[in-house]
């Protein structure tokens, strides 16, 4: 990897901890203002979300619901450029429930995340996450 990768990697591995800061808000909007305008994000039990808009409103839902009071926690185990102005993210992490410092075993997921450039900014192309016990 190149310095210039090195460097890539590293503006966009900061998008991730968006998305930990618009939770630890449960704000729908912030976190569905982190993907491209028409990102997805697959979640397990046949999630399948696509587009900025879809993104946002699951995600207010979802705060407004079972995610009320959560937060979520995750650590990149592996960060790879793949062009200039693409970068994949694999982290392992999961739901926080109210309380708790460490993710609960059925909770924690493995989760993939394409970030790009779009506009110049660093934004999510597509995510998805994987239970580790699935």
């Amino acid at each position: 990897m190149s310095v210039n990768q090195f460097t890539v990697a590293d503006e966009a591995v900061a998008v991730p901890s968006q998305i930990v800061a618009a939770w630890e808000k449960n704000d729908g909007d912030a976190f569905a203002d982190t993907f491209t305008s028409d990102g997805t994000m697959i979640l397990p039990g046949d999630v399948f979300l696509t587009g900025r808009e879809q993104i946002r409103a699951f995600m207010r839902q979802a705060y407004a619901g079972p995610y009320r009071g959560t937060r979520v926690f995750g650590e990149p185990l592996s960060v790879r450029a793949v062009g200039a102005d693409v970068v994949v993210v694999v982290t392992r992490g999961g739901v926080l429930a109210p309380g708790e410092t460490e993710v609960a075993p059925e909770r924690t997921i493995r989760a993939t995340w394409v970030i790009g450039r779009e506009d110049g900014q660093w934004r999510i192309a597509a995510y998805q996450n994987t239970p580790v016990g699935a």
